[in-house]
């Protein structure tokens, strides 16, 4: 047996418990349980954030992985292999099927990635964007084994997108982008980080947004829990960040049930943007 093996499935365990989910087979429980998360971070010994910066494992053992750390991947760029358990919950909100295309934007070196190319299994596909040439570089390598995800080292905010049901974005934006919203296909469903301005140079917490398109081309829209990344380039807007950083400050999120497109705000506005607001209306 692999000698981390154990160690893959407390993994798994710990942070769907965490993340309040439960743990079933053939879910994200076992996904978790399944990716090697040290085929992904690179050799170590690992930096690892916390609230006082990056500090280092002890050595090199992948054990110390196996744990809800956040670890960077190029911390002079800030930029991480996310939070387990924040993942956990947000594909647990994705609810991918077998047989499902995903889109990924903002790849990293792959390890969610692979997270989502198990939930949709063999009959699926994933096609996963990544604009740093190093990290896209990297995920195409750690990823060379899964015939059907496809690396690409490009923008995911630039069309064209390929027809979808599940866009998962992994950088903070400012907007619902059109180019995600018009890949997904009836049913499809965006899940992103809607970020305010940064606060004293940090990315300020905003929250992970699902859109959900129903068959008739109208969005559900709910917010799944607060969250921060770095910025997505191209996908944000300091004046509609300024709105966000109002907006999220009134504590009231959850109050969130659809989004609107190409329409002029009620009463009912909870954010507007630029050709699309956020409604307390379902």
């Amino acid at each position: 047996m692999d000698r981390l093996e154990p160690f893959r499935s407390f993994f798994a365990s710990l942070i769907t418990a965490n993340a309040g989910l439960p743990n079933r087979e053939g879910g994200v429980a076992e996904a978790f349980a399944s990716v090697p998360r040290e085929r992904f971070v690179g050799p170590g010994p690992w930096m690892v954030l916390t609230p006082l910066g990056y500090i280092q494992t002890p050595s090199d053992d992948p054990a110390f992985l196996y744990q809800d750390l956040t670890v960077a991947l190029a911390p002079e760029r800030r930029i991480n292999n996310g939070q387990p358990t924040l993942h956990a919950l947000c594909l647990s909100a994705l609810n991918l099927e077998p047989g499902e295309t995903a889109v990924h934007v903002g790849a990293g070196t792959g390890y969610y990635t692979a997270l989502l190319h198990h939930l949709v299994g063999a009959d699926g596909s994933v096609v996963g964007y990544e604009i740093e040439e190093d990290l896209a570089r990297r995920a195409a390598a750690n990823l060379q084994d899964r015939p059907n995800v496809r690396i690409e080292h490009r923008s995911g905010v630039m069309g064209p997108l390929p027809d979808c049901d599940a866009v998962y974005v992994n950088a903070g934006a400012t907007a619902p982008l059109d180019v995600w919203l018009d890949a997904l296909r009836p049913g499809g469903r965006l899940l992103f980080p809607l970020t305010p301005a940064e606060v004293a140079g940090k990315p300020g917490i905003g929250g992970m947004l699902l859109v959900t398109r129903r068959t008739d081309g109208s969005f559900d829209a709910r917010f799944v829990c607060p969250a921060a990344f770095i910025g997505c380039a191209g996908a944000r807007d300091e004046e509609t960040a300024n709105k966000l950083t109002e907006a999220f400050k009134r504590g009231t999120m959850r109050d969130v049930r659809s989004l609107r497109r190409g329409t002029v705000p009620d009463e009912s506005s909870w954010v507007a943007g630029n050709g699309w607001w956020l409604s307390t209306a379902a």
